[in-house]
């Protein structure tokens, strides 16, 4: 029985056991389960698809007939005596490279497609990226905030010796106990914050296990960036993709336009024909060749609207790189924004309220500092922390606007 029930105990952690996924981990899962990413693979699938019907040759065509079923010299029961077989074999030849650019053009329609896919999982990571970073900020919240109670109670309780010293009054002490529930209320709600953003985050990953038995783990502090803006923006203009996207489009648009072209040209049947007939006229065998005659029709609506489409295609282009860089620049100058309010509070500001609070702290423990001086000090220092940690979320934010801008991660 003993072993039992600790196997069965085990075997519940194992159950229960806390997920604890880095980035590298939720994006892995997030590529594998997320649904309108595996919808997008199917429709690459579907586009390769396509170049295999773009390169298919034209079918030849075979006409059988029997001719000449007729009673011959008034004999009703000789129908067939005269009559004979004959068939007749055709095939379109296409001319000027029909079949080569539809299957260039069939590829452009693959690669577009591949690129969309691209872009659509830059905005999906974005996405995840930012529920990411709101869990982060919220674990380093939550954090905080415990180690403020627990710091503000050994301040209570050396308070209360004081209190049964006779050191302070009733009232001092009361004050004292009463701003705990600025901490307690600080605790709560960052665990309401937390617990959201977990809920949020398993949302976008369609995982349906118990929020409390999920987690992530990365670091949650700030670094320079190591890329310059001028490097930045040759990345996006190399790799970001929508960017491949439009210039895809008008390799595509100048392809289609190419086929118009060739599809105005007339292409000729050639066709073979034969038939055993009875005596005297006995076996024949034709050869054929017709061509369309391209008087009207030489595809001209079709070149000039694939024509317009290169121009509209180049527009498009150059807007896509306009936007990407813009973004790159903007993205970039809002990090280095919060950067400049991080630096100090790293260096100097968080220090510095730490050292105020435990001086006050200890004038106050020791009577040298009134009781509004030590909870003015308590809450400086701890709206320092939550500014400090709420320009990090900025920054993991401003970060994540980078590399979306950008088109890859750049900085973690």
């Amino acid at each position: 029985m003993c072993l039992l029930l600790l196997t069965a105990t085990f075997l519940a952690r194992i159950v229960f056991a806390q997920r604890v996924l880095t980035w590298h981990d939720v994006q892995a899962e997030f590529r594998a389960n997320n649904p309108t990413l595996l919808a997008g693979q199917v429709t690459i699938a579907e586009s390769r698809a396509d170049e295999i019907t773009a390169y298919l040759r034209p079918n030849p065509n075979i006409t059988l007939g029997w001719d000449q079923i007729k009673p011959i010299n008034g004999n009703p029961y000789r129908p067939f005596s005269q009559s004979y077989l004959s068939w007749d074999l055709d095939y379109l030849h296409e001319r000027e490279h029909k079949r080569e650019l539809r299957l260039a053009s069939a590829r452009e329609a693959t690669a577009i497609s591949q690129s969309a896919q691209l872009d659509l999982e830059r905005n999906l990571m974005f996405n995840l990226r930012d529920a990411f970073v709101r869990v982060m900020q919220a674990k380093a919240v939550r954090q905080v905030a415990q180690e403020n109670l627990e710091y503000y109670d050994k301040e209570i309780a050396i308070t209360n010796a004081r209190l049964k010293a006779g050191d302070i009054s009733q009232v001092d002490f009361q004050r004292v106990e009463l701003q705990r529930i600025q901490f307690e209320s600080d605790l709560a709600t960052a665990d309401v914050n937390l617990r959201t953003a977990k809920i949020d985050m398993l949302a976008l990953l369609g995982d349906r296990i118990p929020v409390s038995q999920f987690d992530i783990s990365e670091p949650f502090d700030f670094k320079e960036p190591v890329a310059a803006p001028d490097e930045l923006r040759a990345i996006a203009e190399a790799n970001r993709p929508d960017v491949k996207e439009a210039e895809q489009s008008l390799e595509k648009a100048r392809i289609d336009h190419r086929l118009s072209v060739a599809n105005g040209s007339a292409d000729p049947t050639f066709s073979v024909d034969a038939s055993h007939q009875p005596a005297p006229l006995n076996t024949y065998i034709g050869i054929a060749v017709s061509f369309p005659l391209r008087i009207f029709d030489r595809n001209q609506g079709d070149k000039l609207h694939t024509l317009l489409d290169i121009g509209r295609n180049e527009k498009l282009r150059d807007a896509t790189e306009v936007t990407a860089l813009h973004d790159v620049d903007s993205a970039y100058a809002s990090l280095e924004s919060t950067l400049k309010l991080l630096r100090p509070y790293k260096s100097k500001y968080l220090e510095e309220a730490q050292q105020i609070r435990s001086s006050v702290s200890f004038a106050y423990l020791h009577g040298g500092a009134s009781l509004l001086d030590f909870l003015d000090a308590q809450k400086e220092y701890r709206d320092t922390q939550l500014s400090y940690l709420n320009l990090v979320g900025a920054y993991f934010s401003a970060a994540n606007q980078l590399n979306f801008a950008v088109g890859e991660e750049v900085i973690r």
